[in-house]
């Protein structure tokens, strides 16, 4: 990490790059009061985030477009663009009843129709469209839509609800136009509090007030209830060095900027002008285990010797750093979230390389070497894999680390006899359905007699009361079967300038600005 003589630094340089920037007369132009103007990561590819898991896409797009449900702030999908629904005893077919005299940005009533087709088009070929198993959908009325599944699926409506790479609804002759190619800019049509405006390359997008926005009369609570636009514009410049966007923000040429470096964090959070939030949606750390060929296969007991090993304090202490960034739980889920459990948590962050050794002997370890693939684009993943190699080898088991850039690893991690262990991170998601080590086909393939019993039960069932239990029992079997062990949750942060006012006190997982104000 960089000491505070390097943070100074790299303020130094940011400031130094963002006058050139202006200079050159490339990025930032004037705005009034009423505009937000967000320094995010870089250019994003196309909004249309039915095709793209791209997180600035999405995080700009979710101000236009719009889905049937929304998550509220405990991750429970509640009614946004549906008014509500029902299913079959089956389980296999829902039917939503539409809100009525929700306008597009195009003046023309959301009706039926639309939802049908875009939800008929992201099933298609939407990023995450075949997670639902849709069989057909068709509007069944001026504001009916009929959903059939193939087999029951108890995420049918977090996956609803879900905006990176979700079922976002157009108009239905955008999507039907469209097929499987990205809209294009001039279609950006959706129903959400702001339209689009602009787009000019390498400076900004511009979205704008949309003052016919229909907006649902519950009080806001997380991504559901009553969104409200108070600024009118949103004005998103891709500024791709990290310390421009903090000078531009200490500056006043930006009123926000995303995804700050941990480094800075101690220098920033007692900076008077800047304001830190930190991330309420945590990601976490997964060491990955082979579960298809090697010497993890079946070998369960090696697994848990291994976690058994491991001290994820220290790892997150030596590749995050502050301790506000970090917290060292085992729980796949944060504590406010409906699917939180403490199941199986006991065998998280024990630490104890004695008893890992007479673990591994009575698993049969001999001593052979254990192949851990980790890349160095991702600092945080290299560090933590540097300090398990030395936990792992004082409790006598032998790790060989295999670094590779990252292009590279997601190749070879898909060649089930390259590797034993790799690293890797995972987003907060809106339900356990969605984590990849849930996946089959997922690189760690993890299968089980056990698994495929509770996931069975915890996909074929809608109902929220059963389903926290379920993923209670998987969790459980997760910390027994150990297909990946968590290393703890990370909170990236952002920054504003004093007087932003956002709707939320800590930043969720995609910052929505509807409610802001400056």
């Amino acid at each position: 990490m960089l000491g505070r003589l390097g943070m100074k630094r790299v303020l130094a340089a940011g400031a130094f790059a963002l006058a050139g920037t202006l200079a050159a007369g490339s990025a930032v132009t004037p705005a009034t009061a009423e505009t937000l103007r967000y320094a995010t990561i870089g250019e994003p590819p196309s909004l249309d985030t039915q095709m793209g898991t791209a997180v600035v896409a999405t995080m700009i797009a979710q101000h236009m477009f719009e889905t049937l449900y929304a998550l509220d702030s405990k991750s429970v999908p509640q009614p946004l663009l549906a008014e509500g629904e029902t299913v079959s005893e089956d389980g296999k077919t829902i039917t939503v009843t539409l809100r009525q005299g929700v306008p597009f940005h195009n003046g023309e009533e959301m009706k039926a129709d639309d939802v049908a087709a875009s939800l008929k088009r992201w099933a298609e070929f939407g990023a995450r469209g075949s997670t639902l198993g849709l069989d057909t959908v068709e509007a069944t009325g001026d504001y009916e839509v009929t959903i059939t599944l193939k087999a029951p699926n108890g995420a049918w409506k977090s996956l609803l609800a879900q905006v990176n790479g979700g079922p976002i609804v157009f108009p239905a002759e955008i999507v039907s136009a469209a097929a499987g190619e990205p809209v294009k800019p001039e279609s950006y049509i959706g129903t959400g509090p702001y339209k689009f405006s602009d787009w000019r390359p390498n400076r900004y997008v511009e979205l704008v007030k949309f003052d016919d926005y229909a907006a649902r009369s519950e009080p806001a609570d997380g991504m559901a209830g009553n969104r409200e636009a108070v600024l009118d514009t949103l004005r998103f410049i891709p500024v791709s060095d990290v310390g421009t966007r903090v000078s531009g923000v200490q500056a006043g040429d930006y009123d926000y900027a995303e995804f700050i470096s941990g480094d800075l964090y101690a220098i920033l959070k007692d900076d008077p002008s800047v304001t830190p939030y930190i991330s309420a949606s945590p990601i976490f750390g997964l060491l990955f285990m082979n579960s298809k060929d090697g010497i993890l296969k079946d070998n369960y007991a090696l697994r848990r010797a291994i976690l058994t090993a491991l001290n994820m304090t220290e790892a997150l202490q030596v590749s995050v750093g502050d301790p506000e960034l970090w917290d060292a739980q085992g729980a796949f889920f944060t504590k406010d979230s409906v699917w939180y459990t403490d199941a199986g948590t006991e065998a998280y962050n024990v630490g104890d390389p004695e008893k890992a050794k007479s673990m591994a002997a009575e698993a049969g370890y001999d001593g052979a070497p254990i192949r851990l693939l980790v890349s160095t684009n991702y600092q945080q993943h290299f560090d933590q894999a540097n300090v398990f190699k030395r936990q792992l080898a004082d409790a006598g088991i032998n790790v060989e680390l295999d670094v590779r850039d990252w292009a590279t690893l997601l190749k070879q991690r898909a060649e089930p006899g390259a590797w034993d262990l790799f690293m890797t991170h995972h987003n907060t998601v809106a339900d356990p359905a969605l984590l990849t080590f849930m996946n089959d086909n997922y690189p760690g393939w993890w299968t089980s007699p056990e698994k495929e019993a509770l996931e069975t039960t915890f996909i074929n069932t809608s109902d929220l009361d059963g389903r926290p239990a379920t993923w209670a029992e998987i969790q459980k079997l997760a910390y027994e079967q150990v297909p990946a062990a968590k290393v703890g949750d990370v909170f990236s942060f952002d920054i504003a300038a004093p007087g932003f006012k956002p709707a939320w006190d800590k930043a969720p997982g995609f910052q929505y600005f509807w409610g802001a104000s400056k």
